[in-house]
């Protein structure tokens, strides 16, 4: 097994210098893929299927490529998104702070370290941005990405316990230095 490493262009590559994906901001004409992606990863946890709520998935995504005060960052192997996050600081939170909104890896490449080098491409803007602290909502129901999230640091978040009957948990992640 190789070690990757960040190039500061966003490109992963393997000890041999092979790039093998690249992460960058999405693009508004990704937005189609973005969605599904985000449909196809969200019906993983969801035991009776994505509730079909009319959401304009691909228009929405298209609103968070676009907007000026968030990122979406995706990952590009062979053409395809593979793994897409969004995050941006919440309003009225501290500006320290910056959320995690959607965290996505395509189901048929999980396991294959997308999700660890998007998080790494992640907290290594939030430094950049000078946040100290990340939280997100993750389903209950969703096991898989609470373990990942737990390995990556995250913790239960002490000021927004779970509240009876809420479908998400509330995690935070302390932001530090290299």
């Amino acid at each position: 097994m190789t070690e990757d490493r960040v190039t500061e262009d966003g490109i992963i590559e393997d000890r041999d210098g092979a790039a093998r994906r690249v992460i960058r901001p999405a693009l508004p004409a990704e937005a189609p893929a973005v969605a599904t992606l985000h449909v196809r990863a969200r019906a993983t946890y969801y035991p009776d299927g994505v509730p079909d709520d009319g959401t304009d998935w691909p228009a929405v995504w298209r609103g968070a490529v676009e907007r000026p005060d968030g990122t979406v960052l995706c990952v590009v192997e062979d053409g395809a998104v593979t793994g897409i996050a969004s995050f941006r600081t919440p309003e009225g939170a501290p500006a320290d702070t910056v959320k995690l909104f959607q965290f996505h890896v395509d189901p048929d490449r999980w396991r294959a370290g997308i999700g660890t080098a998007l998080h790494a491409a992640c907290t290594e803007r939030w430094r950049a941005a000078g946040k100290r602290s990340a939280v997100l909502d993750v389903h209950v129901d969703n096991h898989r990405a609470q373990s990942f999230y737990a390995a990556l640091g995250w913790l239960p978040d002490p000021e927004n316990p779970p509240a009876e009957g809420d479908h998400h948990l509330c995690l935070r992640y302390a932001v530090t230095g290299e």
